[in-house]
């Protein structure tokens, strides 16, 4: 049997973590870290990074446990995308990327994506594993038609200008930004919390969990809400990040195990340490060039997700 740590260590233990990569992060860069450049430019982006990774690792492992979907992730099954092409519809019309107007738009686009994802890939009251991330694949690929169509067609030059923001980015990060994200982000945590020691009965199946007394429906329809949340404004404001909550809640369930109450803490945290480690090393790595961030986290991620789609089509004896 595989010894695990104790959550509660090991979010100490990722707590230190982020407060050595934070200051590392607010210290470190091209610029002279003059108190101007540090607060108005790095801390900014430090929190943005901070509440958009919690947001995504959280989210993860929401959809994870609703789901009953191990390979479940924001950007994989097309939340991400319904998220982005809400924030450019917003942006078209004269919003401003990192305002509440446009959190509030891409928000209301990835619950357009999560019904329509979902609905697609449900068969007798479950979501199907393969059918979610295909449904996932073609919502994706439709929200960025559209979102070509909107940014070549837009007079406003600030969405013509959105190739940095279409593969995740920090750059841009504003204080205003940072709190609209934190707004969302708490919500999402709050809804969250309502059905956390839920899903652990879930787990068990819808049969089982609605003989122990489980709301499956309303449980299941909660968290997809705080999935929603927490997903919506982060993407309005820095881009389409993918992988972080696929890999997150996978590393924490090996370390800490499967329990959702402890494992939405731990990921959340470990979330933050991630792309806030990420965005340093895209900032740092080829100065003056920066790298987009989604870019980091994707060459981290897709092996990891190439990993975990072969050994889920092993568990389930194949889908052919």
């Amino acid at each position: 049997m595989t010894r695990r740590l104790p959550w509660v260590l090991t979010s100490v233990i990722l707590l230190v973590g982020l407060a050595v990569v934070s200051a590392a992060a607010l210290r470190l860069g091209a610029a002279e870290s003059t108190s101007e450049i540090v607060m108005s430019i790095r801390a900014p982006r430090v929190v943005m990074a901070l509440v958009v990774g919690m947001g995504l690792a959280v989210a993860g492992v929401l959809l994870q446990g609703s789901l009953r979907n191990p390979l479940a992730d924001p950007a994989l099954v097309g939340i991400s995308a319904g998220a982005a092409l809400g924030a450019v519809i917003a942006a078209a019309v004269g919003a401003t990327f990192g305002t509440f107007a446009t959190g509030g738009a891409a928000t209301v686009g990835a619950g357009i994506a999560m019904v329509i994802v979902v609905w697609a890939a449900t068969r007798d009251g479950r979501p199907e594993i393969v059918t979610l991330l295909l449904s996932g694949v073609a919502v994706a690929a439709f929200a960025a038609a559209v979102v070509s169509v909107i940014v070549s067609l837009s007079p406003s030059a600030g969405v013509r200008s959105l190739s940095f923001w279409t593969s995740g980015s920090l750059a841009l990060a504003t204080w205003e930004g940072a709190v609209t994200v934190a707004v969302f982000t708490v919500a999402g945590l709050a809804v969250a919390a309502t059905v956390v020691g839920s899903l652990d009965v879930l787990a068990l199946g819808d049969r089982d969990a609605a003989a122990a007394g489980i709301n499956v429906a309303g449980v299941r329809y909660r968290a997809l809400a705080a999935v929603v949340l927490l997903i919506g404004a982060g993407v309005a404001a820095v881009g389409v990040i993918a992988f972080v909550g696929l890999v997150v809640p996978h590393m924490m369930r090996i370390i800490i195990g499967p329990r959702t109450g402890p494992l939405v803490v731990v990921s959340g945290l470990a979330g933050a340490l991630l792309l806030l480690i990420a965005d340093t090393a895209a900032r740092l790595a080829f100065g003056p060039f920066e790298l987009p961030v989604g870019a980091v986290t994707a060459l981290v991620g897709a092996p990891v997700f190439f990993l975990l789609l072969w050994r889920t089509r092993v568990s389930q004896g194949g889908w052919a």
